[in-house]
């Protein structure tokens, strides 16, 4: 894999300002970015978010997904403490794409959960590869993280890539009548911890 820094600048948010870093991924062309605040290469951990692109629920507000919450309270908290990193991934739809993704969410329409939507369009449950994160974390200087994600296959993957995970911090946010199925599915079949209720209903569905 061939991840190469392009450029660095600010970028002003509602939150604060961060360090916007950009990176291309020379084997798939594909351009992912970094949102650093404050000293993030001082060799402690990093309060951090891997956040994989979802352009219905980051830019279009939707309720089918937590994708639009969890991105706004990563960086929410991350201003907070003053200090971190957020790597936007461009791996849309758990890795199948926008235009596979709106087909699967036709699939979901008729009654298939994400997954199921997922294997029936022939992909995997989660196509993503994590392996790009290892080299835009170098090139920041971070080499650990307290990791905001309630996915363990997250954790998982960093630690596979020699990146150490210190702590978990749950980003948990409240179901809404249209998420409702896919945060279940996302317990139940996923092994994402949400709670003990999101767990409990995911258990008896």
């Amino acid at each position: 894999m061939s991840v190469v820094f392009v450029a660095v600048s600010q970028l002003p948010t509602p939150f604060g300002v961060f360090s916007m870093h950009g990176f291309l991924d020379q084997d798939t062309g594909k351009e992912h970015v970094a949102l650093t605040m404050g000293e993030v290469g001082n060799g402690l951990p990093v309060l951090g978010r891997l956040h994989s692109e979802c352009l219905t629920g980051d830019a279009l507000f939707s309720m089918r997904c937590d994708c639009g919450f969890q991105l706004e309270a990563a960086l929410q908290a991350i201003a907070t403490e003053g200090r971190g990193v957020l790597l936007y991934l461009r791996q849309e739809g758990r890795g199948i794409g926008l235009l596979n993704k709106i087909r699967a969410y036709a699939l979901q329409d008729a009654g298939a959960d994400t997954v199921e939507a997922n294997e029936r369009l022939g992909f995997a449950p989660d196509q993503r590869d994590y392996a790009i994160c290892k080299p835009m974390l170098e090139h920041l200087g971070i080499a650990e993280l307290n990791l905001m994600t309630n996915n363990p296959r997250k954790v998982k993957a960093l630690e596979e890539f020699g990146i150490r995970v210190a702590e978990r911090k749950p980003l948990q946010i409240a179901a809404n009548p249209h998420n409702r199925k896919y945060l279940l599915t996302k317990a139940g079949k996923l092994g994402h911890l949400l709670g003990d209720i999101h767990q409990g209903e995911a258990e008896q569905s």
